[in-house]
């Protein structure tokens, strides 16, 4: 039932998307520059809530643009009804409906949507992460200098030290690759299915993270805080991986890493 429920949530949470996309809106800002929020989060969500409402009507909800319903329950689900808002808005199919499900403050199921490309990856905590019910793992690269990276930038506090901005340029300067996709749910789901070797960023909500931290943990990979620290949805830093870089990633990070290793 609990999976019926998210699936069916995440799928209605598409279909406004889908309603929407590349059509007329109303858009406004939030804090920092294009921070969005358009008409089409607002469906989004309220398809979604109605969802859960009718067959949990006493579950906890914590979503992106409406915030939290408080109840007396054991659960909560936490949600992005658009993750990716600034791709929607512009007419870039990278963006996608996530849901995490908490239970006692541990995340237990999650689904990610991107009807675009027809992408539906979902997770159940000791049960594997799954792509279109295909079961997904993380990858096998385990040197940093030959991965394939992602990240994100945050709308604000980009200038902080040893930020985003700083972090990127190691890397960069060293000819590894890292994408900046324009959703961290997304980012962290091709963690999960091995596109990409590592994430990492410094400014995430828990609507942003839940989802996909169980699909990356779930599919053999490791997330955790910038020091190393077993991770939260509830603190902004996250690094997920595919666990064989990670303790390399944590010191670049770190700024711990000399790179002493030619790229080639």
């Amino acid at each position: 039932m609990l999976k019926n429920t998210l699936c069916e949530a995440v799928l209605a949470g598409g279909r406004e998307i889908l309603r929407f996309f590349q059509s007329d809106f109303a858009i406004r800002h939030k804090e920092g520059i294009n921070n969005l929020v358009t008409e089409a989060d607002h469906a989004s969500e309220k398809a979604i809530i109605d969802v859960i409402r009718r067959n949990y009507p006493d579950h906890q909800i914590l979503g992106e643009e409406s915030g939290e319903i408080i109840q007396d329950s054991r659960y909560k689900w936490i949600i992005d009804p658009i993750d990716g808002t600034v791709n929607f808005a512009n007419g870039i199919p990278i963006h996608c409906v996530s849901i995490a499900i908490e239970y006692e403050k541990e995340i237990i199921m999650a689904a990610v949507y991107n009807p675009h490309l027809n992408e539906f990856f979902f997770a159940e905590k000791g049960k594997g992460a799954f792509l279109n019910d295909k079961p997904i793992r993380v990858s096998n690269q385990n040197k940093v200098i030959h991965s394939c990276l992602v990240t994100g930038f945050p709308y604000t506090y980009i200038n902080m030290p040893n930020g985003p901005l700083e972090i990127f340029a190691k890397l960069v300067r060293k000819g590894i690759p890292v994408r900046r996709l324009g959703s961290a749910a997304i980012d962290l789901c091709w963690v999960a299915a091995g596109r990409f070797d590592g994430f990492y960023e410094h400014k995430l909500e828990p609507w942003d993270s839940a989802a996909g931290f169980l699909m990356v943990t779930e599919a053999g990979g490791k997330v955790t805080d910038h020091q190393g620290n077993p991770f939260s949805v509830y603190q902004h830093f996250v690094l997920a991986t595919n666990g064989k870089i990670h303790d390399e990633m944590l010191d670049v990070i770190n700024n711990k890493n000399q790179w002493h290793e030619s790229p080639n």
